[in-house]
Protein backbone atom coordinates (compact mmCIF):
# COMPACT_ATOMS: atom_id res chain seq x y z
CA UNK A 1 0.00 0.00 0.00
CA UNK A 2 2.66 2.50 1.05
CA UNK A 3 4.93 1.41 -1.77
CA UNK A 4 2.13 2.09 -4.28
CA UNK A 5 1.63 5.59 -2.89
CA UNK A 6 5.36 6.29 -3.04
CA UNK A 7 5.49 4.93 -6.59
CA UNK A 8 2.61 7.23 -7.65
CA UNK A 9 4.30 10.20 -5.96
CA UNK A 10 7.53 9.50 -7.81
CA UNK A 11 5.68 9.01 -11.10
CA UNK A 12 3.81 12.32 -10.67
CA UNK A 13 6.68 14.17 -9.01
CA UNK A 14 6.28 17.29 -11.17
CA UNK A 15 2.60 17.62 -10.23
CA UNK A 16 3.37 17.12 -6.54
CA UNK A 17 6.04 19.82 -6.68
CA UNK A 18 3.73 22.25 -8.49
CA UNK A 19 0.94 21.73 -5.95
CA UNK A 20 3.40 22.10 -3.06
CA UNK A 21 4.79 25.32 -4.53
CA UNK A 22 1.27 26.66 -5.05
CA UNK A 23 0.35 25.95 -1.42
CA UNK A 24 3.56 27.60 -0.17
CA UNK A 25 2.77 30.66 -2.26
CA UNK A 26 -0.84 30.71 -1.08
CA UNK A 27 0.29 30.50 2.54
CA UNK A 28 2.71 33.37 2.02
CA UNK A 29 0.11 35.57 0.34
CA UNK A 30 -2.54 34.98 2.98
CA UNK A 31 -0.48 34.87 6.18
CA UNK A 32 2.32 37.42 5.74
CA UNK A 33 1.65 41.11 6.25
CA UNK A 34 4.71 42.48 4.45
CA UNK A 35 3.88 43.48 0.87
CA UNK A 36 7.17 42.22 -0.55
CA UNK A 37 6.65 38.82 1.08
CA UNK A 38 3.12 38.71 -0.28
CA UNK A 39 4.39 39.44 -3.76
CA UNK A 40 7.11 36.80 -3.48
CA UNK A 41 4.34 34.35 -2.57
CA UNK A 42 2.41 35.44 -5.63
CA UNK A 43 5.46 34.83 -7.81
CA UNK A 44 5.87 31.36 -6.28
CA UNK A 45 2.23 30.64 -7.17
CA UNK A 46 2.84 31.84 -10.75
CA UNK A 47 5.87 29.59 -11.03
CA UNK A 48 3.88 26.60 -9.81
CA UNK A 49 1.24 27.22 -12.48
CA UNK A 50 3.98 27.47 -15.12
CA UNK A 51 5.43 24.15 -13.96
CA UNK A 52 1.98 22.54 -13.99
CA UNK A 53 1.24 23.64 -17.57
CA UNK A 54 4.67 22.59 -18.83
CA UNK A 55 4.15 19.21 -17.18
CA UNK A 56 0.82 18.80 -18.95
CA UNK A 57 2.52 19.23 -22.33
CA UNK A 58 5.31 16.78 -21.63
CA UNK A 59 5.15 13.30 -23.13
CA UNK A 60 7.49 10.51 -22.00
CA UNK A 61 9.72 9.62 -24.91
CA UNK A 62 8.12 12.38 -26.95
CA UNK A 63 9.99 14.12 -29.70
CA UNK A 64 9.91 17.74 -30.82
CA UNK A 65 7.02 18.22 -33.26
CA UNK A 66 9.23 18.98 -36.25
CA UNK A 67 8.36 17.00 -39.33
CA UNK A 68 11.55 15.84 -40.99
CA UNK A 69 11.64 12.62 -42.90
CA UNK A 70 9.78 9.65 -41.52
CA UNK A 71 9.86 10.44 -37.83
CA UNK A 72 6.99 8.77 -36.05
CA UNK A 73 6.00 8.40 -32.52
CA UNK A 74 4.60 10.55 -29.75
CA UNK A 75 5.30 14.24 -30.01
CA UNK A 76 5.53 16.84 -27.25
CA UNK A 77 2.71 19.36 -27.25
CA UNK A 78 4.32 22.76 -28.00
CA UNK A 79 1.26 24.87 -27.08
CA UNK A 80 1.84 24.91 -23.28
CA UNK A 81 5.44 25.97 -23.81
CA UNK A 82 4.36 28.88 -26.02
CA UNK A 83 1.69 29.94 -23.52
CA UNK A 84 4.10 29.78 -20.60
CA UNK A 85 6.68 31.82 -22.48
CA UNK A 86 4.06 34.56 -22.79
CA UNK A 87 3.15 34.08 -19.13
CA UNK A 88 6.77 34.54 -18.07
CA UNK A 89 6.96 37.85 -19.93
CA UNK A 90 3.75 39.03 -18.26
CA UNK A 91 5.01 37.86 -14.85
CA UNK A 92 8.27 39.78 -15.21
CA UNK A 93 6.34 42.91 -16.23
CA UNK A 94 3.95 42.70 -13.30
CA UNK A 95 6.86 42.07 -10.93
CA UNK A 96 8.64 45.20 -12.13
CA UNK A 97 5.46 47.26 -11.82
CA UNK A 98 4.65 45.92 -8.35
CA UNK A 99 8.17 46.52 -7.06
CA UNK A 100 8.13 50.10 -8.35
CA UNK A 101 4.77 50.66 -6.64
CA UNK A 102 6.16 49.23 -3.40
CA UNK A 103 9.09 51.64 -3.56
CA UNK A 104 6.65 54.55 -3.94
CA UNK A 105 4.50 53.26 -1.07
CA UNK A 106 7.56 52.96 1.15
CA UNK A 107 8.74 56.47 0.24
CA UNK A 108 5.29 57.91 0.97
CA UNK A 109 4.29 55.90 4.06
CA UNK A 110 7.58 54.60 5.47
CA UNK A 111 6.40 51.01 5.79
CA UNK A 112 5.38 48.02 3.70
CA UNK A 113 3.39 46.28 6.44
CA UNK A 114 -0.20 45.85 5.27
CA UNK A 115 -1.62 46.21 8.79
CA UNK A 116 0.08 49.57 9.36
CA UNK A 117 -0.90 50.79 5.89
CA UNK A 118 -4.53 49.89 6.59
CA UNK A 119 -4.50 51.92 9.82
CA UNK A 120 -3.13 54.94 7.93
CA UNK A 121 -6.28 55.24 5.81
Amino acid sequence: MISQVIEKLITNFNYVVSITLFLIGLYTVTMKSNLIKKFIGLNIMETSVFLFFISLGAVRGGKAPIMMGAIKGPFVNPLPQALILTGIVVAVSTTALALSLMIKIYEHCGTLEADKLKKME
